[in-house]
């Protein structure tokens, strides 16, 4: 193939060689003063074969460059969701189609009117597909109006249900499959749809159970069982996807493309992930979101039953937790240390990291009820 090519190029620049030199030779006349017929014949097929010879010593190195630009080409492609192609490649047949329509009365201009027709089809095509990818969405919602495609995507759309009821996917972070919980929440039945584990996911759990530090390896062997947990104790769909993205570095950009393609949600307790993923048009299921919410909710003035178990920041301060691990901070608690007493709710304070409760001891104990002490921002800070 290599040499198919080779003599095809030789063959390429010898022709355009020779066509120039007949140009230059016979049509400008440029050596007519100089030589005669059979002399600009001899000068004709010498320079054609400098051209052919030419051809043939850098078709190697014209190979390479093709070979490189067109392997670029279909990596992109190939990682280039289809809605955008469509949508680019209609944006751009449109921009040139406008381009055709100012053809005629640019390039009847005198002296630029050629170059201005070329450069008008270059911008126009390009805004056109620029445009066309950015409002992809809207191309699609207005070839679904038509009949005939909308008839099609409904169709379609019945085939994949029927072949395939649970075609929602949810993909797992490697925070999440590390934190365990996503196991007891699968065993509850909460979760509907298909779990996907992207393949690079689990390479960075294998290069974390490998690691050399201690914490980080029971981590990342944590992981790995509760992902063979749900796989093999949990009635649940679980699928490994293959694909990567060598164009990204970061795992999280993989998990937001991964998403984009399939269609699915990610199932995080990353916030950061979580707020560059909604950013980006992809729904999160967060974990710690879920977590907040089943906590207990108490109103000021509720009375609660706690276990002073520590000091607080504050002089006089006691901390207390409940079995979810809410921390009570009781104002003038710190003298019922290890003591079971009733408390009323002062306030309710919801921070990142998760809901703090403030209250005071009930009168009723025998003791002095101690006044409401309003939170400071740098106890909050100091407990969070």
């Amino acid at each position: 193939m290599r040499n198919v090519m080779r003599f095809l190029i030789s063959i390429f620049t010898l022709a355009a060689g020779s066509s120039f030199v007949y140009y230059l030779i016979f049509e400008l006349n440029l050596f007519n003063d100089y030589m005669g017929y059979l002399a600009k014949h001899a000068l004709l097929a010498f320079l054609t074969l400098v051209f052919g010879l030419i051809g043939y010593l850098i078709a190697p190195q014209v190979m390479e460059r093709f070979m490189i630009m067109t392997a670029w080409m279909e990596h992109k492609l190939q990682h280039t969701p289809i809605q955008e192609l469509v949508g680019g490649a209609i944006g751009l047949i449109v921009g040139l189609i406008i381009a055709n329509l100012l053809d005629a009365s640019v390039s009847g201009l005198p002296w630029f009117g050629t170059y201005l027709s070329v450069a008008v089809s270059l911008v126009l095509g390009y805004v056109g597909m620029r445009l066309g990818v950015k409002k992809r969405e809207e191309i699609q919602g207005y070839i679904n109006v038509i009949p005939k495609f909308g008839a099609a995507k409904e169709r379609f759309q019945t085939q994949q249900r029927e072949k395939k009821p649970d075609s929602c996917y949810k993909v797992l972070d490697t925070s999440v499959i590390i934190d365990g919980r996503i196991a007891d929440i699968c065993k509850s039945g909460f979760l509907d749809g298909t779990l996907v584990i992207p393949a690079f996911v689990l390479e960075e759990l294998q290069h974390i159970a490998d690691s050399s530090d201690l914490l980080k390896r029971n981590r990342g062997r944590r992981g790995l069982d509760v992902l063979n947990k749900i796989r093999k104790e949990l009635d649940v769909n679980v699928e490994i996807d293959q694909r990567d993205y060598d164009d990204l570095s970061e795992v999280d950009s993989k998990l937001v493309r991964l998403c984009q393609e399939l269609g699915g949600q990610i199932i995080t307790n990353d916030y950061n992930l979580n707020k560059v993923a909604e950013l980006q048009g992809v729904k999160v299921l967060n974990i710690n979101e879920l977590a907040n919410a089943l906590k207990p909710v108490v109103l000021p003035g509720e009375e609660m039953t706690v276990q002073v178990i520590k000091d607080g920041k504050e002089t006089g301060q006691g901390v207390a937790y409940l079995d979810d691990g809410t921390m009570i901070v009781v104002d003038g608690g710190r003298r019922f240390m290890g003591q079971t007493i009733s408390v009323l709710v002062t306030s309710v304070l919801q921070t990142a990291a998760g809901r703090m409760i403030f209250a005071k001891p009930k009168s009723g104990d025998g003791k002095k009820e101690v006044p409401t002490q309003t939170a400071t921002l740098s106890e909050v800070n100091a407990i969070v």
